[in-house]
């Protein structure tokens, strides 16, 4: 018998995948300030390109960055005073920071290791857990703020068990942008028209009765999640009787208390935590930002051991929340080992105690000098919260009737005018705070010393002494420049 077989059909050549229009490494490099506003508009967040021309920040490329300073394409010094909110405690390319990664890359070290356990990671969490006051000992590693609270919240409520499903948060607190913990993020913006979850339970900020009343009221309470200093609210603390009585109520009424450190710990407050000035600890914490040393992205979730085991302490239910693909990646774990080290090598918390001290007490005297400006100055180490008065109460007597009418439009126009001349005048870079727009955050890394400080003060007061008329002109000439 004869096996018939189809003739072998004729394939066309398949043609080699051409490459695409990409732009090189060294071509990025030598971008110009309106190539870069073209991608930015064409690419990522042409609304947000509004606010940057607003503030005059679009004009500025930043071709390298050292320390306190960034320099733009003019070889013109910025000093940092934004801190890319809290994420820069050693300034920028701290030489300790840059020789560790460039000996883990040059060595070939694993950087992505998911089917082995790696001696990095290990090493970093021990870290952290050293780090950490009381039995604060178990480490989730992840790569942002927002992810290390998603592990903090879903570890909690799991712990708490389902008959206590409902989570406590503050007015005017942020936690992040991803889909879970909006739900605990007080801010219209951010939520917008999102569908979150709905068992969240909202309190105002540093009123501990009202803490009392809802865990008497509420036995389905299992979760309460406050940030120590609130950072979008506006650099807010709570009293040092506000956490004490807190950690009593928890422990009495059995709930898990969850501490946002993302921004406020790290050293900046002066302790390693923030929760630490008041001689408590939380069942959970997160940490973020610096823990990268501004060169990687790494966040923690650290929490009591007990609370850990409860909620994933069983071969069942240890893989509901391991580490995602990018967590305790190689080298950023060793950067993050380096910048620990770094952090109590320099006596960077106790500068942020004592320079932050400092820029307090400078600040306080402006406030004494300015105060139909200046409302309030606040905060802990170099977490600081400058205040204005609203619009109205700022300007000339006659003219304060008149526009004390859209003092709630023109929140925040006072901080922008003056964030954007403090750039363009003086070299000088602040932020703002989300909530409260007539704040300025200054959050300098934790290596600033008092020669910057006194820099910053004497711009700030230069500026301040033009008086608010004056303000208001060279930033409306600045617009049409």
């Amino acid at each position: 018998m004869t096996v018939m077989t189809k003739p072998e059909q004729a394939t066309a050549p398949v043609a080699a995948i051409r490459k695409p229009n990409l732009i090189t490494v060294e071509q990025a490099k030598a971008l110009d300030v309106a190539r870069i506003t073209d991608l930015f508009k064409a690419h990522l967040n042409p609304g947000q390109l509004h606010f940057m021309k607003l503030l005059g920040f679009h004009k500025v490329k930043i071709e390298r960055a050292e320390g306190m300073f960034y320099i733009d394409q003019n070889g013109r010094k910025i000093l940092d005073f934004f801190g890319g909110f809290g994420s820069l405690a050693f300034g920028h390319n701290h030489p300790r920071i840059l020789e560790a990664r460039k000996k883990f890359q040059e060595e070939k070290r694993q950087e992505i290791a998911i089917a082995f356990m790696s001696q990095y990671a290990g090493a970093l969490a021990h870290n952290i857990a050293a780090c950490s006051p009381g039995d604060l000992d178990m480490v989730f590693l992840g790569s942002s703020g927002s992810e290390a609270m998603e592990a903090a919240v879903k570890l909690a409520e799991r712990a708490a068990g389902p008959k206590r499903p409902k989570v406590v948060y503050a007015e005017n607190s942020f936690h992040g942008k991803t889909k879970g913990v909006l739900a605990i993020t007080d801010g219209s913006l951010y939520r917008a028209d999102f569908k979150v979850v709905d068992n969240t339970v909202r309190v105002p900020f540093g009123d501990i009765d009202a803490v009392e009343r809802l865990f008497r009221a509420d036995p389905e309470i299992g979760v309460i999640v406050l940030e120590t200093i609130q950072g979008g609210g506006g650099i807010i603390q709570a009293p040092a009787a506000y956490w004490q009585k807190l950690r009593a109520l928890c422990d009495q009424h059995g709930v898990l208390w969850v501490a946002d450190e993302v921004q406020c710990g790290y050293g900046r407050s002066g302790r390693f935590y923030a929760f630490e000035h008041y001689g408590v600890v939380p069942d959970v914490t997160a940490l973020a930002k610096s823990l990268g040393a501004g060169k990687a992205a790494v966040g923690a979730m650290i929490a009591r051991r007990d609370v850990y085991m409860k909620a994933y302490g069983t071969p069942k239910t240890a893989m509901i929340h391991a580490m995602a693909t990018f967590g305790g990646m190689g080298e950023a774990c060793v950067t993050a080992i380096e910048g620990l080290n770094v952090l109590y090598d320099e006596g960077l918390i106790d500068n942020a105690a004592d320079t932050g001290a400092y820029l307090l007490e400078r600040l306080a005297a402006l406030k004494d000098k300015y105060p139909k400006i200046i409302k309030d100055v606040r905060g802990k180490g170099f977490m600081i919260g400058l205040e204005f008065h609203d619009f109205s109460q700022t300007l000339p007597m006659v003219l304060r009737p008149v526009v004390s009418v859209l003092d709630d439009k023109l929140k925040g126009s006072l901080s922008g005018f003056v964030g954007s001349l403090l750039l363009r005048d003086y070299d000088v870079l602040v932020a703002f705070t989300e909530y409260n727009r007539n704040v300025i955050r200054l959050e300098p890394p934790l290596i600033c010393q008092r020669e910057h400080v006194d820099r910053f003060i004497e711009a700030f007061d230069s500026l301040l002494s033009r008086g608010i008329v004056s303000i208001v002109k060279d930033f409306v000439k600045s617009q049409v420049r």
